[in-house]
């Protein structure tokens, strides 16, 4: 039994040699042009693409976009040459063909969230409503924007956490973009008896001195609302996105510390309550 175990493991052995030479013998050459032909669309495509992103760089296109684009000629460039060499040996790339377009429809309908945010994620690097470094508002969020991909646009907020907002929910929708310089909105009540102009030429001086106060555009200084007790004066001066915060901060300090050693009233609530008839107030 053993003999006739290895002597039958032999015998395929032996066949498959036989087929395997019979196989080098007859499509060797058509395998080795394949190959050659691989081998040569790999370095065309890569010189191509390489070519083709320095062509869209001096273009000024945006980094996603070349990189879409570079992908995608790589893509078409290898997929000509692969099916080059699937002629080469002997490989009918019709039913091929047809195969991989009834698989690219099953992918498209399974992918059409992926496919819209890519569509809306090119609208928005080629039209621009926003670019990086500019605070925006929409869909309820706000923050400055960080990166700005093919699928997604992050927005950081100033507590350095990031909101991830898919591309398909930016595109058609009313989108509030700051730009990079926000507009400060900060209210100071003085008393009735405060001489108002020279209350609104300290604040200037303080804004005028403040080097995070862009100087390009002036402030608003200016008197709001009338309240129980105080007047409000309105201090509208503009900064960029990045000293939003902190400049904010320094020009509440500088008017209290300002008012204080000009002996300017800042009110807080109060009530007054008068009795219109003492007597009738029994102990």
């Amino acid at each position: 039994m053993e003999t006739n175990a290895i002597a039958s493991a032999t015998q395929q052995i032996s066949l498959l040699k036989e087929k395997g030479a019979t196989f080098l013998f007859e499509k060797g050459p058509s395998l080795l042009g394949a190959i050659v032909i691989l081998i040569a669309g790999f370095m065309a495509a890569r010189f191509l693409c390489r070519l083709l992103g320095k062509t869209l760089e001096r273009r000024h296109l945006e980094p996603p976009v070349r990189m879409l684009l570079t992908r995608v000629a790589w893509l078409v460039i290898m997929a000509l040459f692969v099916m080059v060499a699937l002629g080469t040996l002997g490989i009918a790339v019709g039913p091929l063909i047809a195969l991989m377009s009834v698989a690219g429809v099953g992918v498209g309908l399974a992918m059409q969230g992926v496919l819209s945010n890519l569509v809306a994620g090119l609208l928005i690097i080629l039209t621009k409503p926003f670019r990086v470094g500019e605070y925006i508002q929409i869909i309820g969020c706000s923050g400055q924007v960080n990166t700005i991909d093919l699928f997604t646009t992050v927005l950081l907020h100033p507590d350095r956490s990031r909101v991830v907002i898919p591309n398909r929910k930016i595109v058609g929708e009313i989108l509030h973009n700051y730009g990079t310089i926000r507009q400060q909105d900060i209210t100071v009540g003085v008393s009735y008896s405060t001489n108002l102009p020279a209350a609104i030429a300290v604040i200037n001086q303080l804004l005028a001195a403040n080097p995070q106060v862009l100087k390009d555009v002036p402030p608003v200084v200016a008197v709001g609302q009338f309240g129980e007790s105080s007047i409000e004066i309105v201090v509208k001066p503009w900064t960029s996105v990045n000293d939003y915060g902190n400049a904010s901060a320094e020009i509440k300090l500088a008017i209290i510390d300002a008012f204080r050693a000009r002996n300017i009233e800042i009110p807080f609530p109060q009530q007054e309550v008068r009795l219109l008839n003492p007597g009738a107030v029994k102990s």
